[in-house]
């Protein structure tokens, strides 16, 4: 096998095992967020509640900005797993801190509210650039 062949296929496998590891956080990480939320989302969502799904949407955005930034700072797989793990920890008390600072929001989703779905949104993304760019140094 050419040296560039190898090359690839040694990286390619790294790559993988560092996606892999940060989809498995980026999941971990939204089922944690569902099981905490004060409203059920999931629940929500399939009674056809749009702005629920754009909240649990926004919010899986919002919690892989900084799992992105963690992965392409990270050069080894344990690197990835702690910066990720880290990362997950500080995004679920930030969207625990906001949901409870924008109090009165969870109800207005539950009801199907857009307006309330779309501040939530925001705020969620906001601290998650805040955060990833914290994280990119």
């Amino acid at each position: 096998m050419s040296p560039e062949i190898q090359a690839f296929t040694n990286a390619i496998a790294i790559a993988l095992a560092h996606m892999g590891l940060t989809l498995v956080l980026l999941f971990v990480g939204a089922t944690v967020y569902a099981l905490i939320t004060p409203h059920k989302e999931i629940q929500l969502i399939q009674e056809g509640n749009t702005a629920a799904a754009l909240s649990f949407g926004g919010m899986i955005v919002a919690l892989a900005l900084p799992l992105a930034l963690s992965l392409a700072g990270s050069n080894t797989l344990a690197e990835v797993g702690l910066w990720g793990v880290m990362s997950v920890a500080v995004q679920l008390l930030i969207f625990r801190l906001t949901d409870m600072l924008l109090a009165g929001l969870p109800e207005r989703i539950r009801e199907g509210e857009l307006a309330a779905a779309t501040l939530l949104v925001s705020a969620k993304l906001a601290t998650a650039m805040v955060l990833a760019a914290a994280l990119a140094g």
